[in-house]
């Protein structure tokens, strides 16, 4: 297949273009981010890269209509983002999504949608199954505001699908692996890891009792590959992760275990310290996981020590290039 990947130099669309070229796909990856994860196939005959936007809607249109499939991977993420910008996370997320649909459905393209747990909130019922209600807080606090676009963004998704676009949205859970963000912003996983490589203390917004579901990239990766061979998931809403839930404070002490000898401790600090007033965070983030191993296939093959331990080591080496 010819496969579009918006998004695709970002982290989840590295790995993604890794497994389909070694596959035998041909992929196009539009995005405006650095070539830094993908560097690496720009030898690749079968891998193009343009540096462009979802909002060059002629040259999307013209993607498009040449490839057989779009992964639309494409958003603004990061807690800092979208509590500091909550405008540019809603044009991007919602009106960007609305072009690559439009362009899609203009050629009738199959779009895999990257959609994100947030949009359950904080819903107290756990685990979380793909037809479960949203809870969300008030407009007024910018934290929602990205939970908000991904689910507008799974509503057009699924407008698209009743006027004929073929459509499958996937739901990833606390996805870390190589080339996951910039160390010190992003995600827990990263935050620690440039404090455990400063030697800095690892901190830990709250008591730390708040639980993840971590799912290693190549087990996310295989999801997203078999949602795009699998034309009986068209129309699905597929939860991506694993049901093995860890507490932050449990997280933060197996990185630290993980890494060895270092300066680090673990130290507690106030929500607002960290993202100010505009933020809440969830206690509890747990997916069920049974439409992922039955109508995917996918069963999550890599444990949270084993992942840990091939991300830490992938940051060493870099941190020493660097």
């Amino acid at each position: 297949m010819r496969v579009l990947i918006t998004g695709g130099a970002g982290f989840l669309g590295s790995h993604l273009s890794d497994a389909l070229i070694a596959r035998g796909h041909e992929v196009y990856v539009l995005d405006t981010g650095s070539i830094a994860k993908v560097r690496h196939l720009l030898g690749e005959p079968a891998f193009h890269y343009i540096h462009d936007s979802i909002f060059n809607l002629e040259l999307l249109d013209g993607l498009t209509s040449k490839v057989d499939l779009v992964y639309h991977l494409a958003a603004v993420v990061g807690v800092e983002h979208y509590v500091a910008d909550p405008y540019e996370t809603l044009n991007v997320n919602v009106n960007g999504t609305q072009n690559v649909l439009k362009a899609a459905y203009k050629y009738n393209r199959r779009v895999i949608f990257g959609s994100t747990s947030e949009v359950y909130g904080r819903n107290p019922k756990v685990p979380w199954r793909e037809n479960d209600d949203r809870v969300l807080g008030a407009t007024t606090v910018d934290r929602w505001c990205y939970a908000t676009s991904k689910a507008v963004g799974e509503h057009f998704c699924f407008a698209y699908h009743r006027m004929g676009l073929p459509v499958t949205v996937l739901r990833f859970f606390n996805v870390y692996g190589p080339r996951l963000d910039h160390v010190d912003v992003g995600r827990v996983f990263t935050i620690f890891m440039g404090q455990l490589l400063r030697g800095a203390d690892l901190t830990i917004v709250g008591d730390g009792r708040q639980t993840r579901c971590f799912t290693y990239v190549s087990d996310a990766v295989e999801a997203m590959v078999q949602a795009g061979l699998r034309p009986e998931v068209n129309g699905e809403v597929i939860n991506v992760g694993t049901e093995e839930e860890t507490s932050i404070l449990e997280f933060a002490q197996l990185m630290l275990k993980l890494f060895g000898p270092s300066k680090s401790r673990i130290r507690f600090v106030n929500q607002e310290e960290v993202y100010g007033p505009g933020y809440e965070d969830i206690p509890r983030r747990v997916p069920d996981t049974t439409k992922m191993r039955t109508l995917l296939g996918v069963v999550p093959r890599v444990s949270l020590e084993e992942g840990l331990r091939r991300t830490i080591e992938w940051f060493r080496k870099e941190y020493r290039q660097s």
